[in-house]
């Protein structure tokens, strides 16, 4: 399985935030959203960083309640992973383990067009797991 049909059946939506705007008001929209990542995108589309419940603790950590005046650029993960419609979700797997993180941008042309979680990914592959398992029951008992 791809990553373009895990955004078939989830759809394309994404939340995403300016890395102008302050940390103050990426946590409300987090808070409002019920989301524990946001995408730091560009007017044009292209991603400058993801900011996560994460990057927020070690903001507050360090700088205490100063923090929420900051810019999500001082605090984001800036170096970000992504993939794009034809990566696998074993590649995914991969690249979320490796990394130790949990939200992949997807991309194509440069351009945000979707966001996968390591709850999408899981869900999807419980979901091979248990067909398989089906099948080779079938098998068994016809056999």
């Amino acid at each position: 399985m791809t990553v373009a049909r895990i955004l078939v059946e989830k759809g394309s939506s994404v939340v995403t935030t300016s890395p102008e705007r302050t940390l103050d008001e990426a946590i409300h929209l987090l808070a409002e959203k019920r989301i524990g990542a946001v995408v730091v995108a560009h007017p044009d589309g292209s991603v400058a960083g993801i900011l996560s419940e994460r990057d927020i603790m070690r903001a507050l950590a360090g700088l205490g309640g100063a923090a929420f005046d900051a810019p999500v650029s001082a605090h984001m993960t800036a170096k970000v992973t992504t993939c794009g419609r034809t990566t696998t979700i074993e590649d995914v797997m991969h690249m979320m383990t490796e990394g130790r993180f949990r939200h992949v941008p997807v991309c194509e042309d440069g351009r945000l067009i979707g966001l996968i979680s390591i709850g999408d990914v899981v869900k999807r592959r419980i979901a091979t797991v248990e067909a398989e398992h089906q099948a080779l029951r079938d098998y068994i008992t016809t056999a």
